[in-house]
Protein backbone atom coordinates (compact mmCIF):
# COMPACT_ATOMS: atom_id res chain seq x y z
CA UNK A 1 0.00 0.00 0.00
CA UNK A 2 1.65 3.16 -1.12
CA UNK A 3 0.87 6.33 0.82
CA UNK A 4 1.37 8.86 -2.20
CA UNK A 5 3.31 11.38 -0.27
CA UNK A 6 5.95 14.06 -1.40
CA UNK A 7 8.55 15.20 0.47
CA UNK A 8 6.48 18.55 0.39
CA UNK A 9 3.37 17.53 2.01
CA UNK A 10 1.28 17.50 -1.02
CA UNK A 11 -0.44 13.83 -1.13
CA UNK A 12 -2.62 12.89 -4.44
CA UNK A 13 -6.03 14.60 -6.27
CA UNK A 14 -8.67 12.48 -6.96
CA UNK A 15 -9.23 12.50 -10.54
CA UNK A 16 -12.59 14.09 -11.89
CA UNK A 17 -14.84 11.45 -13.61
CA UNK A 18 -14.09 11.70 -17.47
CA UNK A 19 -17.17 10.46 -19.07
CA UNK A 20 -20.60 11.56 -17.96
CA UNK A 21 -23.10 8.47 -16.66
CA UNK A 22 -24.28 6.62 -19.06
CA UNK A 23 -27.97 6.28 -19.67
CA UNK A 24 -29.91 3.37 -18.58
CA UNK A 25 -33.50 2.81 -20.27
CA UNK A 26 -36.26 1.38 -17.82
CA UNK A 27 -36.41 -1.98 -19.72
CA UNK A 28 -32.76 -2.35 -18.70
CA UNK A 29 -32.61 -1.10 -15.16
CA UNK A 30 -35.62 -3.45 -14.69
CA UNK A 31 -33.71 -6.48 -16.45
CA UNK A 32 -30.61 -5.64 -14.40
CA UNK A 33 -32.44 -6.01 -10.83
CA UNK A 34 -34.55 -9.29 -11.82
CA UNK A 35 -33.81 -11.26 -9.18
CA UNK A 36 -32.06 -8.76 -7.39
CA UNK A 37 -32.15 -8.54 -3.10
CA UNK A 38 -33.27 -5.31 -1.52
CA UNK A 39 -30.07 -4.55 0.99
CA UNK A 40 -31.36 -1.39 2.06
CA UNK A 41 -34.12 0.92 1.26
CA UNK A 42 -35.72 4.20 3.43
CA UNK A 43 -38.63 6.25 2.68
CA UNK A 44 -38.32 7.36 -1.19
CA UNK A 45 -37.58 3.74 -2.36
CA UNK A 46 -34.75 0.99 -2.94
CA UNK A 47 -30.60 2.44 -1.64
CA UNK A 48 -28.77 -0.94 -2.36
CA UNK A 49 -29.52 -3.77 -4.70
CA UNK A 50 -27.49 -7.22 -4.45
CA UNK A 51 -27.76 -8.67 -8.11
CA UNK A 52 -28.41 -11.60 -8.72
CA UNK A 53 -24.60 -12.35 -10.12
CA UNK A 54 -22.97 -10.96 -6.70
CA UNK A 55 -22.57 -7.58 -7.64
CA UNK A 56 -23.89 -4.25 -6.39
CA UNK A 57 -26.08 -1.60 -7.47
CA UNK A 58 -26.32 1.59 -5.37
CA UNK A 59 -29.03 4.28 -6.05
CA UNK A 60 -28.51 7.73 -5.40
CA UNK A 61 -31.46 10.15 -5.63
CA UNK A 62 -31.02 13.06 -7.78
CA UNK A 63 -31.24 16.55 -6.17
CA UNK A 64 -33.20 19.20 -7.41
CA UNK A 65 -32.83 21.75 -5.12
CA UNK A 66 -29.17 23.42 -5.65
CA UNK A 67 -26.68 21.68 -3.18
CA UNK A 68 -22.94 20.61 -3.27
CA UNK A 69 -25.26 17.21 -4.03
CA UNK A 70 -26.57 18.89 -6.99
CA UNK A 71 -23.60 19.95 -8.88
CA UNK A 72 -21.24 17.45 -8.00
CA UNK A 73 -23.67 14.58 -7.12
CA UNK A 74 -23.24 11.47 -4.88
CA UNK A 75 -22.76 8.34 -7.29
CA UNK A 76 -20.27 10.72 -8.90
CA UNK A 77 -18.43 11.24 -5.63
CA UNK A 78 -18.23 7.33 -5.11
CA UNK A 79 -16.76 7.16 -8.70
CA UNK A 80 -14.45 9.63 -8.27
CA UNK A 81 -13.35 8.17 -4.81
CA UNK A 82 -13.17 4.42 -5.86
CA UNK A 83 -10.43 5.55 -8.64
CA UNK A 84 -8.28 7.48 -6.28
CA UNK A 85 -8.47 5.05 -3.39
CA UNK A 86 -7.74 2.26 -5.95
CA UNK A 87 -4.38 4.84 -7.04
CA UNK A 88 -2.73 4.79 -3.79
CA UNK A 89 -3.73 0.96 -2.66
CA UNK A 90 -6.61 1.43 -0.40
CA UNK A 91 -9.07 -1.64 -0.90
CA UNK A 92 -12.70 -0.21 -1.72
CA UNK A 93 -15.38 -1.81 -3.83
CA UNK A 94 -14.60 -1.47 -7.70
CA UNK A 95 -16.89 0.42 -10.33
CA UNK A 96 -17.74 -1.42 -12.92
CA UNK A 97 -20.57 1.57 -14.76
CA UNK A 98 -22.05 4.88 -13.55
CA UNK A 99 -25.88 5.28 -14.69
CA UNK A 100 -28.45 7.79 -14.72
CA UNK A 101 -31.90 6.20 -14.97
CA UNK A 102 -34.30 9.00 -15.81
CA UNK A 103 -37.31 6.87 -15.61
CA UNK A 104 -37.08 6.66 -11.40
CA UNK A 105 -34.79 10.10 -11.15
CA UNK A 106 -32.04 8.21 -9.96
CA UNK A 107 -28.38 7.72 -10.27
CA UNK A 108 -26.42 4.80 -10.01
CA UNK A 109 -23.44 3.02 -9.09
CA UNK A 110 -22.96 -0.70 -10.45
CA UNK A 111 -20.27 -2.50 -8.95
CA UNK A 112 -18.12 -5.62 -7.11
CA UNK A 113 -18.70 -4.95 -3.51
CA UNK A 114 -15.08 -5.00 -1.79
CA UNK A 115 -14.47 -8.72 0.05
CA UNK A 116 -13.93 -8.94 3.87
CA UNK A 117 -16.10 -8.47 6.92
CA UNK A 118 -16.60 -5.03 8.41
CA UNK A 119 -14.90 -4.10 11.63
CA UNK A 120 -18.15 -4.54 13.27
CA UNK A 121 -18.71 -7.99 12.17
CA UNK A 122 -15.42 -9.16 13.01
CA UNK A 123 -15.59 -8.13 16.60
CA UNK A 124 -19.15 -9.71 16.64
CA UNK A 125 -18.00 -13.42 15.71
CA UNK A 126 -15.36 -12.95 19.09
CA UNK A 127 -11.38 -13.13 19.50
CA UNK A 128 -8.64 -13.56 21.64
CA UNK A 129 -8.03 -10.35 23.73
CA UNK A 130 -4.62 -10.29 22.06
CA UNK A 131 -6.10 -10.29 18.55
CA UNK A 132 -8.82 -7.37 19.36
CA UNK A 133 -5.77 -5.75 21.20
CA UNK A 134 -3.46 -5.78 18.14
CA UNK A 135 -6.60 -5.05 15.48
CA UNK A 136 -7.25 -1.65 17.70
CA UNK A 137 -3.70 -0.46 17.13
CA UNK A 138 -4.30 -1.58 12.97
CA UNK A 139 -7.20 0.36 13.35
CA UNK A 140 -5.51 3.45 14.43
CA UNK A 141 -2.20 3.06 12.33
CA UNK A 142 -5.21 2.98 8.94
CA UNK A 143 -6.94 6.07 10.75
CA UNK A 144 -3.75 7.94 10.47
CA UNK A 145 -2.86 6.70 7.22
CA UNK A 146 -5.88 8.44 5.88
CA UNK A 147 -5.36 11.55 6.72
CA UNK A 148 -1.50 11.51 5.64
CA UNK A 149 -3.46 11.09 2.26
CA UNK A 150 -5.69 14.15 2.81
CA UNK A 151 -8.59 11.76 3.22
CA UNK A 152 -11.51 13.25 5.16
CA UNK A 153 -13.94 10.31 6.00
CA UNK A 154 -17.06 11.92 7.70
CA UNK A 155 -19.41 8.45 7.39
CA UNK A 156 -16.34 6.87 9.09
CA UNK A 157 -17.17 4.15 11.80
CA UNK A 158 -16.20 0.55 12.49
CA UNK A 159 -19.37 -0.33 10.35
CA UNK A 160 -17.77 0.70 6.80
CA UNK A 161 -14.32 -0.47 7.57
CA UNK A 162 -13.44 -3.67 6.50
CA UNK A 163 -10.47 -6.33 6.95
CA UNK A 164 -10.78 -8.66 3.77
CA UNK A 165 -9.15 -11.91 3.09
CA UNK A 166 -5.49 -11.01 2.78
CA UNK A 167 -5.71 -9.04 5.93
CA UNK A 168 -5.47 -5.44 4.45
CA UNK A 169 -8.28 -2.82 5.71
CA UNK A 170 -10.68 -1.07 3.69
CA UNK A 171 -13.12 1.23 3.27
CA UNK A 172 -16.97 0.82 1.70
CA UNK A 173 -20.11 3.23 1.56
CA UNK A 174 -17.40 5.78 0.02
CA UNK A 175 -19.56 8.88 -1.23
CA UNK A 176 -19.06 10.65 1.85
CA UNK A 177 -15.64 11.59 1.67
CA UNK A 178 -13.26 14.36 0.45
CA UNK A 179 -9.64 14.02 -0.34
CA UNK A 180 -7.64 17.14 -0.56
CA UNK A 181 -3.99 18.12 -2.30
CA UNK A 182 -2.82 17.98 1.48
CA UNK A 183 -2.84 15.72 4.48
CA UNK A 184 -5.09 16.72 6.91
CA UNK A 185 -3.85 19.28 9.57
CA UNK A 186 -4.75 18.90 13.15
CA UNK A 187 -8.01 20.17 13.07
CA UNK A 188 -9.63 18.30 10.88
CA UNK A 189 -7.35 14.86 12.12
CA UNK A 190 -9.27 14.91 15.79
CA UNK A 191 -12.99 15.92 13.88
CA UNK A 192 -12.78 12.88 12.01
CA UNK A 193 -11.20 11.16 15.34
CA UNK A 194 -14.74 12.23 16.77
CA UNK A 195 -16.76 10.69 14.29
CA UNK A 196 -15.09 6.89 14.22
CA UNK A 197 -16.12 7.40 18.17
CA UNK A 198 -19.35 8.40 17.60
CA UNK A 199 -21.33 4.89 18.19
CA UNK A 200 -21.04 3.79 21.42
CA UNK A 201 -20.94 0.10 20.63
CA UNK A 202 -17.66 1.46 18.52
CA UNK A 203 -16.50 3.72 21.58
CA UNK A 204 -16.81 1.24 24.12
CA UNK A 205 -15.11 -1.52 22.18
CA UNK A 206 -11.76 1.32 20.85
CA UNK A 207 -11.64 2.71 24.36
CA UNK A 208 -10.12 -0.65 25.98
CA UNK A 209 -7.00 0.65 24.17
CA UNK A 210 -5.04 3.43 25.66
CA UNK A 211 -4.35 5.05 22.47
CA UNK A 212 -7.13 5.45 21.57
CA UNK A 213 -8.89 6.56 25.11
CA UNK A 214 -5.97 9.39 24.50
CA UNK A 215 -7.67 10.84 21.70
CA UNK A 216 -11.16 11.21 23.64
CA UNK A 217 -9.02 13.52 26.04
Amino acid sequence: MTDGRSGSGLTFRPMKVRTPPRTLEHADYLDMRKGACVIEQDEHGDKVLLLADGTYLKLFRRKRIVTSAAWKPYASRFVDNAAALARVGIPCPVVISHYRIPSIVRDAVHYHPLEGRTIRQVIASGMPETRATQLRERLLKFIHLLHSLGIFFRSAHLGNIVLTPDDQLGLIDISDLTITWFRLGPFRRRRNMKHVLRYREDREWLMQSPEWARLDT
